[in-house]
């Protein structure tokens, strides 16, 4: 009688040569294939730690809504305290991590490396009233713009672009402060939950509202004014990349349209390149547009057409 074993799989053992695998994986890994940031072994960021600290974010910003329904006026401001305290301790080991894949850091010992961390956590704790004044007015333009919207909380809870301006603003606030690789995963974990991918570097004014949200993407250098709306599959893109005279891409480049105060651009539109669209315009759905136009405008795919 033969006795099978199982590993906790489920699955009858086999032989899978690993030895020969595992060695020509290790020589990929630290000769042919090395793609490690200087081709050393660093502590990656961790997605799961992130996402802890956007719920312990979000918590202190919005307590009720994102923490402990059932706090009251007495316990509201311990559970504040101790959730930011919690938070931020955890926010600077990623921090330290993120700076590890900096070029303006490689010359900094791990105290210096730690210090710089703590330095950009407290300066980031300290302008959370700052992104909670814009958050607010974040929900009420969702309110005021959306008449099927019953109830702040509903926007709060139940609104993916609420979700996704959120992880925005507090990334942004990083990515200025120079952890731009946390901001990067931050961003990234939000387009994961909501659709909506927006770069931390982008500039966007108070009073931002994104209406359903699925498909939206905002590029790094746009810039967006007060008082913008866009609804979904909008794209506030790059229409072409500039390179250097060996042919790599120029980072950083201003490439991304500058959308000014008042502006509301409908479902599917595309507007690419360093343009402008002057205020009080509206964009309607599905146009492609790579030219500016004044303030005022009322763009439509008619209106294209005629001008094709």
């Amino acid at each position: 009688m033969t006795i099978d074993t199982f590993d906790g799989t489920g699955v009858k053992p086999a032989q899978w040569n690993l030895d020969a695998i595992v060695h020509q994986l290790r020589v990929s890994r630290e000769a042919t294939h090395n793609i490690r940031h200087q081709g050393r072994v660093r502590e990656l960021p961790s997605r799961e730690a992130l996402q802890t600290i956007v719920n312990g974010l979000s918590a202190v910003l919005f307590p009720t809504h994102y923490g402990r329904p059932n706090l009251t006026d007495e316990s509201i401001d311990y559970f504040v305290g101790d959730t930011l305290n919690t938070t931020l301790n955890r926010l600077t080991e990623q921090v330290r991590r993120g700076l590890l894949f900096s070029a303006d850091t490689d010359a900094l010992d791990e105290t210096e490396l730690t210090h710089k961390a703590q330095e950009i956590t407290r300066e980031f704790a300290a302008g959370l009233p700052e992104i909670r004044a814009l958050l607010v007015s974040d929900v009420q333009a969702a309110y005021a713009g959306d008449p099927a919207a019953t109830s702040i909380a509903e926007i709060m809870l139940c609104y993916p672009g609420t979700i996704a301006i959120l992880h925005y603003r507090l990334a942004h606030r990083l990515h200025r402060l120079g952890s731009p690789f946390i901001a990067r995963m931050i961003c990234d974990i939000s387009h994961s939950l909501t659709g909506i991918d927006i770069h931390p570097g982008a500039q966007i004014g108070a009073s931002f509202f994104i209406d359903h949200g699925t498909g939206v993407v905002i590029g790094e250098t746009a810039i967006l004014g007060q008082r913008v709306r866009l609804y979904q599959h909008v794209t506030l893109g790059a229409k072409r990349f500039p390179a250097d005279a060996s042919g790599a891409l120029i980072k950083g480049t201003p490439r991304h349209p500058i959308v000014e105060d008042d502006v509301v651009i409908y479902a599917g539109a595309t507007i690419l390149g360093r343009i402008t669209i002057g205020a009080g315009s509206t964009i309607g759905g599905n146009v492609w547009l790579t030219q500016s136009v004044p303030a005022n405008s009322n763009v439509s795919q008619a209106q294209m057409r005629n001008d094709c």
